[in-house]
């Protein structure tokens, strides 16, 4: 075949599958609008046997004869072969799957006696909202209101004070008494309900009680009533033990949440695990942290249980004695802390900024000796000071030590300025003579004086040019700009 017959062959099928499409939606636009069901169980019906088919159905007849049947004939050999081969094994992962359908069940029932029951008392649904304690409080009550706060059944119902709320509210309801035949169905529909919660409690018994060879491991850990929820939750044991222990964690969490209503007090992502015995023992604040360390736990057995290793529990055991001693190690308190010296402080070397200007300053607004000494009192003596009338003012010790002269301000060695001996002469010199003026000219002394004190003869003419001529006697012979070289007389000579 050449490529243009093999192109026309395409063409004549891509217009063949055209023409089977339009068929078929010329047939889908004849079918008319198909309208939405409504998922939620209609219960306005005469007789809850219409709905509720579950108590006299085969299946749970069935499972009940097997039960009694491996109750009166318990078995003593170990499970040999995979454990979903065994006919028990069989009966208990069916027996789980059963106890949710009985709970199923047992809400539609809760449902059709809520829609009946409304008529005579349809304030009981928001003062009683779960399904068992509802409707054995409908069972009690029944169309007689009047007795409902001296009724001796209901207090083992209800508590007292919603036993109070219950008895106020039913002298002011506005419902009317049920006829006879409704009255009828009512209680039919209880009666239902109470036979599946039987049952229901006969099937959870029997699976506690068979987990000792199924799960044995498991069941030494958070005991057989929780490991029988967390295997029918999961499917069965081989399942249990594929998953990881994040995922049996949360099994058994409610989802369901509670809208009008506070969530502070909801655990969120806690399942059967969290509510078992072991982790309730706990600590409220490390209850999480147990249930984290409990599903790891629960993993590992479950996974050696579906081997069938271990069927003494010996796994388990170890596995829980673990799990104490971690939530005994996490409950301690902590050790007591060591007194211990404080370390040795970091001297960073700063940069101190100083010099002229900083001394300055620091002499400026340094305190003087004058006001040391005033601020310096001397308690329990009487002051001679001028203003004695106003009290509080004080000289303090100015005046009261040694000649009772002020002294001067104490010059710091290391802050002072460092003059040269020929600038200390000089200033000698000065402070004898006085400074020279410049009117007379610069050889001559502006304040020199003839007349000086001395310590021994007192008043004494002296020459104020006596110093400096002798000066300049000593220094021609060597720094004169006339004079010449001397002669040097040899050591012959």
């Amino acid at each position: 075949m050449s490529l243009a017959d093999e192109l026309l062959a395409d063409l004549e099928e891509i217009a063949e599958e055209g023409e089977e499409l339009e068929a078929i939606n010329e047939e889908d636009e004849d079918i008319e609008d198909v309208q939405d069901i409504a998922m939620d169980i209609d219960t306005r019906v005469d007789s809850i046997k219409s709905i509720a088919k579950l108590r006299h159905s085969k299946e749970l007849a069935n499972v009940m004869t097997q039960i009694e049947h491996f109750q009166e004939n318990p078995r003593k050999e170990e499970v040999v072969g995979p454990v979903e081969a065994d006919p028990e094994y069989m009966l208990i992962v069916e027996a789980n799957n059963l106890s949710v359908e009985i709970d199923n069940e047992i809400n539609i029932i809760h449902k059709f006696v809520r829609d009946n029951y409304q008529k005579r008392f349809p304030e009981l649904e928001s003062l009683v909202p779960t399904p068992q304690e509802y409707l054995r409080t409908v069972r009690e009550l029944g169309n007689t209101l009047d007795n409902t706060k001296t009724n001796e059944q209901l207090q083992a119902i209800l508590t007292n004070a919603v036993i109070m709320v219950v008895s106020v509210s039913a002298s002011t309801t506005q419902g009317t008494e049920l006829s006879d035949e409704e009255l009828a169905t009512v209680f039919e529909a209880c009666d239902m309900a109470f036979d599946l919660n039987e049952a229901k409690s006969r099937i959870q018994a029997y699976v506690e009680s068979r987990m000792s060879f199924i799960a044995p491991n498991l069941s030494a850990i958070i005991g057989s009533s929780t490991a029988a929820k967390i295997m029918g939750a999961a499917g069965g044991l081989t399942n249990l033990s594929k998953m990881p222990s994040c995922n049996i964690l949360v099994l058994g969490a409610q989802r369901k949440t509670l809208s009008g209503f506070s969530s502070v007090a909801t655990n969120p992502h806690t399942g059967y695990i969290y509510y078992s015995d072991i982790v309730q023992a706990t600590n409220p604040d490390l209850r999480k942290k147990a249930a984290r360390l409990v599903s790891g736990k629960c993993t590992l057995a479950a996974r050696v249980d579906s081997f069938h290793e271990s069927p003494n529990a010996t796994i388990g055991f170890n596995l829980k004695e673990d799990i104490d001693n971690r939530l005994a190690k996490l409950q301690e308190p902590p050790p007591p802390k060591q007194a211990k010296a404080l370390p040795a402080p970091i001297d960073v070397s700063r940069k101190k900024r100083g010099g002229r200007r900083v001394r300055k300053m620091k002499e400026k607004l340094g305190m003087t000796s004058m006001r040391k000494a005033a601020n310096r009192m001397s308690f329990g003596e009487i002051e001679d000071d001028a203003y004695q009338e106003d009290l509080g003012f004080s000289l303090g010790q100015v005046g009261k030590g040694g000649t009772g002269r002020i002294r001067g301000p104490t010059v710091d060695n290391k802050t002072q300025v460092k003059i040269s001996k020929s600038l200390q002469r000089k200033l000698q010199r000065q402070q004898t003579h006085g400074g020279k003026s410049t009117v007379r000219g610069r050889e001559t002394s502006g304040t020199a004086s003839s007349v000086a004190f001395t310590p021994l003869q007192g008043l004494e003419i002296v020459n104020p040019h006596a110093a400096e001529k002798k000066n300049s006697e000593e220094n021609v012979g060597y720094f004169s700009t006339t004079t010449g070289f001397k002669k040097v007389m040899s050591a012959a000579k």
